[in-house]
């Protein structure tokens, strides 16, 4: 979408210019569903966001529905004040004479904490999801007057949308239009190698990533890589997959850097024991998330089952497959993680631990039920005093 109206967000240079434009907007439309995407719905106040999104439920690039319906309750809710950071903060200051083109630093994990990201209504917030679309084009006023189209209205402010004239009416693939400001493209990244492969021959592999080996190191002898740009090509952890993170474009970072040292040294190293399980911690809606292996079940075909348990402020899923944990999402202070950690390394069997109690559960039971009908007691007077002592005496056998 080659508009002036469009804005992508993806370092900190866009983050600026996204600010000063927020600062007089009154409607804009965020496209994406993925990390940046649903810390801009939660973060911006003071203005109407449409968020479209092509999936049944938000963030779906990192949770499942119900994770996604778990997060919906924060939708219109005004945000909390952030917490006083435990890590160093990176920030830019204002470059007046910046190209448009030029690149600024990576987004790290608090890009969006202490900016003020208001636009110009007098509301706190309102945001409305168009699920399962694709934007398919943009137009002028001018260009949707002369279609003979008309806008469509949402639950945010219709008095507002009927009578305002929008720079830009972005059209939706379920036949929706929305007049806004400008629209926001925070649709995820894709590895940016074209200016590496100039006269250089780099493997590459099927995202387009250039390919390492584990120890980090491309096809060319003394060229490493590491973050976005590459993908890892050696055979990885059971509980570990690359997923384009600043976690793991850290991690890969400082891996890559031991090993061009051992290989200057002529050293052996071991794999960093970061690649053994994926981990990554993020924030939505103010809930510390927690991702842990295969958290959605990822490569687990059908051969898997879901525990789950969702309380006020706590959503805890874990995946199981033969027994054994996979993976795990955890939403809100829950300190299960590091618990859950081990148990996705040690790979324990929970055979024991879920049948053997169920089955003897099932011999109490039993043992009960013959009492009862070798008795006769179904007809007599003394059953429920009878029944009150067995259930009493039976909490006692062996379990």
């Amino acid at each position: 979408m080659n508009s002036p109206y469009v804005l992508g967000i993806r370092d900190t240079e866009s983050v600026q210019k996204f600010q000063q434009r927020l600062d007089s907007a009154r409607q804009i439309m965020v496209v994406g569903n993925g990390g940046i995407a649903t810390e801009l719905v939660y973060e911006i106040e003071n203005c109407s966001v449409i968020w479209a999104i092509k999936d049944e439920s938000i963030n779906n690039a990192f949770v499942d529905a119900a994770a996604g319906k778990f997060f919906l309750k924060k939708l219109d809710e005004r945000k909390q004040e952030n917490k006083t950071l435990k890590r160093m903060k990176y920030t830019v200051t204002e470059n007046t004479h910046a190209k448009t083109d030029d690149l600024g630093g990576a987004l790290g994990p608090d890009w969006s904490s202490n900016l003020n990201m208001c636009g110009n209504q007098k509301i706190i917030k309102k945001v409305h999801v168009e699920y399962k679309v694709e934007v398919e084009k943009i137009l002028t006023a001018e260009e949707l007057k002369a279609a003979c189209l008309q806008p469509s209205t949402s639950h945010l402010d219709e008095q507002s949308e009927c009578e305002c004239n929008w720079p830009i009416y972005v059209v939706l693939s379920n036949g929706k239009i929305y007049g806004c400001d400008f629209l926001v493209s925070a649709t995820g990244v894709i590895p940016n190698t074209d200016v590496l492969l100039q006269g250089n021959s780099f493997d590459l592999a099927e995202d387009g990533g250039i390919k390492v080996n584990s120890k980090m190191q491309t096809n060319i002898q003394n060229v490493f890589s590491a973050g976005d740009v590459c993908t890892a090509s050696w055979e990885i952890a059971e509980h570990w997959f690359q997923m384009r993170l600043w976690t793991q474009a850290r991690q890969m970072g400082a891996y890559a850097a031991k090993c061009m040292i051992a290989e200057e040294k002529k050293m052996e190293i071991p794999m960093d024991f970061c690649f053994e399980l994926f981990a990554h911690v993020t924030k939505f809606f103010n809930y510390k998330v927690v991702l842990l292996g295969k958290y959605n079940a990822q490569g687990l075909g059908n051969n898997y089952e879901l525990l789950l348990r969702v309380e006020e402020d706590e959503f805890v899923k874990v995946v199981l497959s033969n027994n054994k944990l996979q993976g795990a999402i955890l939403i809100g202070e829950t300190d299960l993680e590091e618990t859950f950690e081990n148990l996705i390394l040690n790979q324990m069997d929970f055979f024991f631990f879920i049948f053997i109690p169920v089955l003897t559960a099932c011999a109490r039971g039993f043992f009960l039920w013959h009492i009862i009908v070798t008795f006769n007691f179904f007809n007599n007077f003394y059953f429920y005093i009878c029944l009150h002592h067995i259930c009493i005496f039976s909490m006692f056998l062996p379990s």
